[in-house]
């Protein structure tokens, strides 16, 4: 008779244990045991329980490579599920040689069988006992059966196939500890359809809520400079829009001497291309979208184009504004000469588009999106044991959660795009259609993105100086990662699962085409590394780039307006500066749209930062001395960011890495 020790660990938390009985199986290289039946006694299977039960076997079961566990309701007891830590088998009970089956997820009677393998993590091909390749085939065969593709918005990337959080099970699901955002005063304003009547109202309004916030503060007291227009093009919510020229636009309607006054004297616009210091703005995304209705007013967007100059004071400041797309007598190209309030709503005009492009593409469609992509084709091709499932899941899994509440209620009828914003829920979808269509990979990958738009240069660019450490920081821990398990290209290549993970991305999640620059395949650890850097980045320090900032740049209306109520002008010297108002989104929407910034730009009060793994797998040795050299690394980014922002009039703080969440939780 063969005898074994079996220790189950029950999680710590306060809800995580049970009253079922549960039943153990050992499965060996040779045979498995008979199921043996653990009842309840005392503080077993009880919150951060430990308990030791022998279990005998007739039969030789070989070495021990699985464990399954089964939960049975008890009579007269409450059904809870149970959160196993782990389960540790010892051959005798004065054993030192300890085999670890990591668990730490929820069970219910409901799963049925939960089989359970080693530690040891490895590829498809390192596998020797074909029970074990039929385990993995089997994980992900009951993965795929509730884990299905859907559609949200045809032409945009792919979404999971559910429409509640519920259907998601405990452990793809998680709680938020929301931080305590009082957002009382603006819900004061829900029924207030009406428009401002002053700029002194709104004054009140951001006052109330702005008043302990030194970046919005200095928003609302710049935001007609030119200087400071240029500035958030490059640190503000949205950094991923500007990009550096080398021709002009064809259809943009200007000229050298209609721009001479705004370059440095003895210069021309041609010589300023040339020289890199022309920069452009780009909305023409934009152009003929269905514009929303709101209140029963009929909304307006614009499809803007904005010429920028990089000035030898290090100033970006914008030269010229077409409202849309299409040049033509009504469609006039405004000057920083023109009447001051001409200007400044050619300037609104360039912010509200610019609402728009940040809310559903740099922000929903890069991050959102193109994490739950991952996560969704992670858990249908990647088994559990592999070691870019365990490198991936800490940064994407919280992707389906946040974006199910968000197609469920943000996106939703009587949501804040249908009640509040310009681009609503007719527009949104086309939106993200075209967005995906103009997607390209370098845009993802920071290095390329930066020295492709001619920013990874530019002194004050804040965002990208800090956002190529960080991924550089990232970089180094993945290629160090991929090469604990890849010691070559061809490994990469035989990598069945992996091939499967990558082309399920490709054509399944992204719906892509070859012109977009995605890789269908991997050939090289280099070309791996790059692509998991760039999931890693966008689930973490871009959604922090763009989601964190939100707040701080929008929550002076007039300076990023969600909707505007009266057409672009036609003309020039059709407006006075009393009518600038009258362009801006009413009262209630207003507020609509400031309840929903504050709570999402808010970090929860359980935070993970970036790189901080409270998975088990990462306490490994080899792992655990790869995550001390990135967390040394991004501890020293964080210090060098608290320094220079001490120096600068406007810091920038959404890239120190103390301020990433580790994956798009909010």
């Amino acid at each position: 008779m063969e005898g074994f020790h079996v220790i189950i660990r029950t999680s710590p938390g306060p809800l995580s244990g049970s009253y079922n009985t549960l039943w153990v199986t050992l499965i060996g290289s040779q045979g498995e045991c008979t199921p043996a039946r653990m009842v309840p006694d005392g503080q077993c299977l009880l919150p951060g329980s430990t308990c030791f039960f022998g279990v005998n076997s007739e039969k030789e079961v070989g070495r021990v490579v699985l464990v399954r566990l089964r939960l049975e309701a008890r009579p007269g007891f409450p059904n809870f599920n149970w959160h196993c830590l782990d389960v540790q088998l010892k051959q005798r009970a004065d054993s030192t040689d300890v085999e670890h089956f990591p668990c730490n997820k929820w069970i219910s009677t409901a799963d049925g069988d939960v089989e359970l393998r080693s530690d040891r993590v490895c590829l498809l091909d390192e596998e020797k006992l074909l029970i074990l390749t039929e385990h993995r085939t089997r994980e992900l065969q009951k993965k795929q059966q509730y884990i299905r593709w859907s559609t949200f918005a045809e032409g945009g990337p792919r979404c999971i196939d559910m429409s509640s959080i519920q259907s998601l099970g405990p452990n793809l699901s998680y709680t938020r500890q929301s931080p305590g955002t009082n957002v009382n005063y603006l819900r004061g304003f829900t029924d207030r359809a009406e428009s401002w009547s002053s700029f002194e109202k709104l004054e009140i309004l951001f006052t109330h809520n702005g008043k302990d916030n030194a970046i919005a503060r200095y928003v609302q007291a710049h935001w007609r400079d030119d200087r400071f227009f240029g500035y958030q093009c490059l640190n503000g919510c949205n950094p991923l829009q500007i990009r550096q020229i080398h021709y002009l636009p064809p259809n943009l309607a200007v000229t050298s001497d209609m721009l001479s006054d705004f370059l440095p004297v003895g210069s021309s616009l041609e010589h300023e291309i040339e020289r890199g210091a022309i920069f452009l703005l780009d909305y023409q995304i934009l152009d003929q979208l269905p514009a929303n209705i709101i209140n029963g007013k009929q909304t307006y967007l614009a499809s803007p184009l904005c010429l920028l100059h990089y000035n030898r004071h290090g100033e970006l400041k914008p030269i010229a504004i077409q409202l849309q797309k299409t040049p033509g007598p009504q469609n006039p190209v405004f000057l920083p000469s023109d009447p001051v309030p001409d200007w400044v709503l050619a300037k609104m005009w360039v912010r509200n588009a610019d609402f728009q492009v940040h809310q559903l593409l740099s922000h929903f469609l890069k991050t959102h999106l193109i994490g739950e992509v991952c996560c969704i084709a992670t858990l249908r091709t990647l088994p559990e044991i592999h070691p870019l499932h365990q490198l991936l899941m800490p940064h994407v899994k919280t992707c389906l959660q946040i974006n199910i509440q968000a197609r469920a209620s943000l996106l939703a009828a009587n949501g804040v795009f249908d009640k509040a914003i310009g681009c609503g829920l007719k527009a949104a979808p086309l939106l993200l259609a075209r967005g995906m269509n103009n997607l390209h990979y370098t845009s993802m990958c920071v290095p390329d993105d930066l020295e492709d738009r001619g920013l990874d240069k530019l002194p004050n660019c804040y965002y990208a100086q800090d956002a190529l450490r960080v991924w550089n920081a990232l970089h180094r821990f993945v290629v160090s990662w991929v090469d604990l398990y890849y010691s070559c290209d061809q490994e990469v290549q035989q990598d069945s699962e992996l091939q499967c993970w990558i082309q399920e991305i490709f054509t399944e999640g992204l719906l892509c085409f070859s012109h977009t620059g995605f890789p269908q395949s991997f050939q090289t650890t280099a070309e791996l590394s790059k692509f998991i850097t760039m999931v890693i980045f966008s689930c973490s320090a871009l959604h922090a780039a763009v989601n964190f900032s939100q707040v701080d740049f929008n929550l002076w209306m007039p300076n990023c307006p969600a909707a505007m109520v009266r057409p672009p002008p036609q003309v020039k010297g059709s407006v006075t500066e009393e009518d600038l108002l009258s362009f801006l989104p009413d009262v209630n929407s207003t507020c609509s749209v400031l309840t929903i910034l504050l709570m999402l730009s808010q970090p929860a009060a359980d935070y993970v930062p970036l790189c901080h793994y409270r998975e088990q797998y990462f306490k490994s040795s080899d792992l655990c001395k790869l995550v001390e050299n990135v967390l040394k690394e991004l501890r020293a980014i964080a210090e060098d960011i608290n320094k220079r922002n001490s120096k600068i009039e406007l810091p920038y703080p959404y890239l120190s890495p103390r301020n990433i969440e580790n994956s798009v939780a909010i």
